[in-house]
């Protein structure tokens, strides 16, 4: 008879612990769930689902994002004020081999002054291939205004003319440059290259390389931010089929 007692007083034991033992297995010791629970004296919230995105590897994200952003402008957010005419002052640095021209693109009488287009032309030639391109009056034009703008600043020359195979690019007409300025932000001088635009400039800021991009070219205008590592398309910029370098002379 007290047998019969013990197993039905210990199966009611086992019945009633059943719920606190699952309990236990969904809100171990320690997990964020039971610490809020106790914490608060309420239920715990809700635990978020768990992601669908696969683990890529360390320091990699989880979700693939558009490295280059970019859109037409439409003509509302153009200048509408004829631009004036900037002193003409320009100071480029090559800083890779220390390649540097200071000069005014003006003569007195306002026409251009075609040896300094040709002393900019040359620090703004492709450094791969070494050809020179005349570039486009209009352009150095707006890196002038840049130029007064930052206190006559010397503007870094990080790409000018390209002597390359892809051809789509404006780097290849002679009517693009990509520069910085040190002390000054790329989103500064990207926001004060924005003001000069009455329509027919591509405007792109690059911010991991550091530096602005600036062109002239026929409307609409174009605005872009490009995440690109440096050198991502290194490939674009080889020189045209058939083109050889020529040899150092000793």
């Amino acid at each position: 008879m007290l047998r019969l007692v013990f197993f039905g007083v210990a199966a009611s034991l086992a019945l009633a612990a059943g719920p606190r033992v699952a309990n236990a297995e969904a809100e171990e010791p320690g997990s964020a769930a039971a610490e809020a629970a106790d914490d608060s004296g309420s239920e715990a919230p809700e635990a978020a689902p768990p992601s669908r995105h696969k683990k890529h590897g360390k320091g990699k994200r989880s979700r693939r994002h558009p490295l280059t952003t970019g859109r037409v402008v439409p003509e509302d957010e153009l200048r509408r004020d004829p631009l004036p005419r900037p002193s003409g002052r320009l100071h480029l640095v090559f800083p890779g081999n220390k390649d540097e021209v200071d000069v005014n693109i003006y003569n007195a009488d306002g026409s251009y002054n075609l040896d300094a287009m040709e002393q900019l032309s040359h620090v703004l030639r492709c450094r791969r291939t070494e050809v020179e391109k005349q570039m486009d009056p209009q352009l150095l034009m707006l890196l002038s205004h840049v130029s007064d703008h930052f206190g006559g600043k010397a503007l870094e020359v990080v790409s000018g003319y390209r002597n390359q195979r892809k051809l789509t690019s404006n780097h290849t007409k002679g009517t693009a440059t990509d520069f910085r300025i040190a002390g000054v932000s790329a989103r500064k001088i990207r926001d004060f290259a924005t003001t000069l635009d009455g329509g027919g400039m591509g405007i792109g800021i690059y911010p991991i390389g550091g530096f602005v991009h600036v062109d002239v070219r026929p409307p609409p205008s174009y605005r872009w931010t490009d995440f690109s590592p440096p050198g991502s398309n290194a490939s674009e910029k080889r020189p045209p089929r058939g083109w050889k370098r020529k040899k150092l002379q000793s």
